[in-house]
């Protein structure tokens, strides 16, 4: 990744410390503010900037999670073991 493409894609640090909840709460909140048409238009846009950064922190961390979801399985043997899950 070019150091121009790390930048545009590095999240704002209160961004980047909220849980999955907290920032899909937010990003609801901002969502209902620009529905309703009542911001200016410095806020609008800037309402819709922060949205865009919480969209993309909730869609990596729906990515994070994917990663670390497993399946157990229980062979014959009555061993455990786990293995990646698999959306096929």
């Amino acid at each position: 990744m070019t150091k121009s493409a790390a930048a545009a894609t590095k999240q704002p640090d209160d961004i980047a410390g909220l849980s999955f909840e907290a920032a899909m709460k937010e990003l609801e909140a901002i969502v209902r503010a620009l529905e309703s048409g009542n911001a200016d238009l410095d806020k609008a846009i800037a309402d819709y900037a922060r949205g865009n950064a919480l969209k993309t922190h909730c869609l990596n961390k729906l990515a994070e999670a994917k990663l670390k979801v497993e399946q157990i399985h229980v062979g014959a043997d009555g061993a455990i073991t786990t293995t990646p899950f698999k959306t096929e």
